[in-house]
C-alpha cells in the first residue's frame, strides 16, 4: 500500500501483531513466578527448572532468523499465523504435562512458534504503516512489549496462586485463536519477491552449537568440568560455531550477516543486547527462588514484590523513547546497563535475616537501567544499517537477547550450584548429612532439619551474592563496550523515535 492509499485494515493488522506479541513476550517472564509450583508437582530438579526458562530461550533464538527467511519466501501472514498456531498447541502440551521433559520439550515447541511470530511482527507492521502512522504503530508495539514484561510476574502470581500454575499456558489458548481469526480475516499477505531459500545449514550448525553449549553448561557441575560428556559437547559447539561462521561467509543471502558486524556500533549494539539479557534478564530465576523458596512468599506475594523493577523499567522505557532525539545513544546503552550492573551489586549483601526489600534498592536502579537500555538496543539496531536490512538488523539483535538470556540462565547456574553445595556445607558443619546440590540450590530450607535453616539460608544467600556479582560484571562490561563501540556517525539516519 502507498502513502495515498494505506491499507484500511491496518489497524486490526497492529491489534493483531500486539495481542501475539503481548503472548508470546509474557511467557518469558510469567513462567518465573511458577518455577517453584512447577518444581513441586513436577518432582522437578534445579537443571529441569533451569531448562524450563532455557528450552523456550533456547528456541527462540535458534528459529529467529529462519522463521524470517521463510516469511520472506512463503508469505508474512502465513509464517504468522503458522506461528501462532504452533504456540497454542505447544501451550495446550506445557499445560498438560506431567513431567518435567514433558513440560520442557512443549517449551521447545513454544519457542519455535515465537520465533515465527516474532520474525514476522514488525514486517507485517511495515507493510500496512506508512508515513508518519508507522511511526505510531511501532511505538504502540514498543508499548506492547515494554506492558508484556513489566506485567508478567504479576499476571503469573494471580494465576498460579488462585488457579494453577498450568493456567499461565491455558490462557494462551483462547487469546491465541482470536488472534489467529483475526489475522486470517483482515491481514493481508506480504512477501518478498527476491527471497531465494531458507539457509538450513545455517540454522542446523547455530541450533545444535547453542544447544550442545547450553547442555554442556546445565550439566558441569553433576558430571564434572572435565568429564568427556561435557569436554565433548563443549568441543563440539566450539566446532559447529566454526562452521558456521563458515558457512554465513559463504551464502549470497545469509541467514546471519557477518558483514553488519563491520560496523563497531552494530557490534557493539549486539553485544549491550547479549549483556543486558545475560545480567539481569537470567538472574530473575534465582531472584525467584529466593524470593518464594527461601523467604516462603506465595507467587502472587512474589509477584508484588517483583513490580518496582518492571514499572521503573516501563517509566525509564517511554523516558528513553523520547531522549533518542536529544542524548546521543551511547550514552543511554552505556548508562542503562550501567545502572543495571549497579542495581545488580546493591541486591547483594543478603544473609540468613534478609527480607525481600533487601533487594529493593537494587531492584528500583536496575528497573530504571533495564528502561534506559531496552529501547536505545532497538533504535541502535536499526538505525547502524541500511534501512533495507533493517529486518535483519532486528532479527539478530532479537537472536543475541535470547542467546544472552539461555548461556546467562546456564552459566550462572553452574556456577551457583557449585558455590551453594560449598557454602551450605562451611555454614551447617560436618553434623549434618547434605542432599545433593541439585536440591539446595532450589533454595528450600526444609530439605535441612529446622535447626540448620539459618546456617542453610548464609551458605544459599552467599552462592546468591556470588552470582550477583558476576551478573553485575557482565552488564557493567556491556555498558563500556556499548560506550566505546556505539559512536553518533555510525548512524545511516538518526535514532528512530520509538523503535
Amino acid at each position: 500500500m502507498d502513502a495515498q492509499h494505506p491499507d484500511p485494515r491496518r489497524w486490526w493488522t497492529l491489534g493483531a501483531v500486539c495481542v501475539a506479541t503481548f503472548m508470546l513476550l509474557l511467557d518469558i517472564t510469567v513462567v518465573n513466578v511458577a518455577l517453584p509450583d512447577i518444581q513441586r508437582d513436577l518432582d522437578a530438579s534445579f537443571q529441569d527448572l533451569q531448562w524450563v526458562v532455557d528450552a523456550y530461550a533456547l528456541t527462540l533464538a535458534s528459529f529467529m532468523l529462519t522463521a524470517g527467511s521463510l516469511a520472506d519466501l512463503l508469505g508474512r501472514r502465513r509464517i504468522f499465523v503458522a506461528g501462532l498456531g504452533l504456540f497454542v498447541i505447544a501451550s495446550l502440551l506445557c499445560g498438560l504435562a506431567q513431567s518435567p521433559t514433558a513440560l520442557n520439550l512443549s517449551r521447545a515447541l513454544q519457542g519455535v512458534g515465537g520465533a515465527a511470530m516474532f520474525a514476522t511482527s514488525l514486517a507485517l507492521l511495515a507493510s500496512a504503516f506508512v508515513g508518519r502512522e508507522r511511526g505510531t504503530a511501532l511505538g504502540i508495539w514498543g508499548a506492547t512489549t515494554g506492558a508484556s514484561v513489566a506485567i508478567g510476574p504479576l499476571v503469573g502470581g494471580v494465576l498460579v496462586e488462585h488457579v494453577s500454575w498450568q493456567s499461565i499456558f491455558y490462557v494462551n489458548l483462547p487469546i491465541g485463536l482470536a488472534a489467529i481469526a483475526v489475522t486470517l480475516r483482515t491481514v493481508r499477505e506480504t512477501k518478498d519477491p527476491q527471497a531465494r531459500g531458507v539457509d538450513w545449514a545455517g540454522l542446523v550448525t547455530f541450533s545444535v552449537a547453542l544447544f550442545l553449549l547450553v547442555l554442556a553448561l546445565v550439566r558441569g557441575n553433576a558430571e564434572g568440568w572435565g568429564s568427556p560428556k561435557i569436554l565433548v559437547p563443549l568441543l563440539a559447539a566450539a566446532a559447529l560455531l566454526a562452521a558456521f561462521v563458515a558457512v554465513e561467509r559463504r551464502q549470497q543471502r545469509p541467514m546471519l550477516d557477518l558483514t553488519l558486524f563491520r560496523k563497531p556500533a552494530f557490534t557493539g549494539v549486539s553485544i549491550a543486547a547479549f549483556a543486558l539479557s545475560a545480567s539481569m534478564f537470567s538472574m530473575f530465576l534465582y531472584l525467584t527462588l529466593f524470593v518464594q523458596n527461601a523467604l516462603g512468599y506465595s507467587p502472587l506475594e512474589s509477584g508484588l514484590r517483583f513490580l518496582p523493577i518492571t514499572i521503573l523499567s516501563f517509566l525509564f522505557a517511554a523516558l528513553s523513547g523520547n531522549l533518542t532525539e536529544r542524548v546521543p545513544t551511547r550514552y543511554l546503552l552505556g548508562g542503562g546497563l550501567a545502572l543495571v550492573g549497579i542495581g545488580l551489586l546493591l541486591m547483594r549483601g543478603l544473609d540468613a535475616d534478609s527480607d525481600w526489600t533487601a533487594l529493593l534498592g537494587g531492584f528500583l536502579v536496575a528497573g530504571a537501567g533495564i528502561g534506559l537500555t531496552n529501547p536505545a538496543i532497538a533504535s541502535t539496531a536499526v538505525g547502524v544499517v541500511d534501512p533495507r536490512r533493517a529486518g535483519m538488523a532486528a532479527g539478530i539483535n532479537n537472536t543475541f537477547r535470547q542467546v544472552g538470556i539461555a548461556t546467562g540462565v546456564a552459566g550462572l547456574g553452574a556456577l551457583f550450584q557449585s558455590r551453594v553445595a560449598d557454602g551450605v556445607a562451611a555454614e551447617v558443619g560436618p553434623g549434618v548429612r547434605l542432599p545433593p546440590a541439585e536440591a539446595l540450590a532450589q533454595g528450600n530450607p526444609a530439605v535441612l532439619p529446622a535447626r540448620a535453616h539459618d546456617a542453610f539460608l548464609t551458605g544459599w544467600t552467599g552462592a546468591l551474592d556470588d552470582i550477583l556479582l558476576v551478573a553485575g560484571a557482565v552488564a557493567l562490561v556491556g555498558a563500556i563496550i556499548a560506550i566505546s563501540l556505539v559512536r553518533q556517525q555510525d548512524f545511516v539516519a538518526p535514532p528512530v523515535h520509538g523503535a
